[in-house]
């Protein structure tokens, strides 16, 4: 079973910036695309960027220019880099693969953006 370990979110003002970390405890990370996804409050979950495994990069509207995701194969972990942050990027935000995600999902960080 795939675990998944989220960190990095916090209260942040308008403007700044953020980095998620996600620590994916599998022996072949290296073999998974891996994607970010968030919830908002009433809101379904959606994958906000993704990286393929040649390192092709996608990212949703909403987010280009400000978001990078980014992985290190050698620890297992998947970045978020957010920057010029938005009321409307407060969420929980996941880290999974994308299109067909393991289960069970991990717990998430909260990302709060408010003056």
């Amino acid at each position: 079973q795939v675990q998944l370990v989220e960190s990095g979110g916090g209260l942040v003002q308008p403007g700044g910036s953020l980095r998620l970390s996600c620590v994916v405890s599998t022996s072949i990370f290296s073999r998974y695309p891996m994607g970010w996804y968030r919830q908002a409050p009433g809101k379904e979950r959606e994958l906000v960027a993704h990286m393929t495994l040649v390192g092709t990069t996608n990212y949703v509207d909403s987010v280009k220019g400000r978001f990078t995701i980014s992985r290190d194969n050698a620890k297992k972990t998947v970045y978020l880099q957010m920057n010029s942050l938005k009321p409307e990027d407060t969420a929980v935000y996941y880290c999974n693969r994308p299109f067909s995600p393991f289960n069970p999902w991990g717990q998430g960080t909260q990302v709060t953006v408010s003056s």
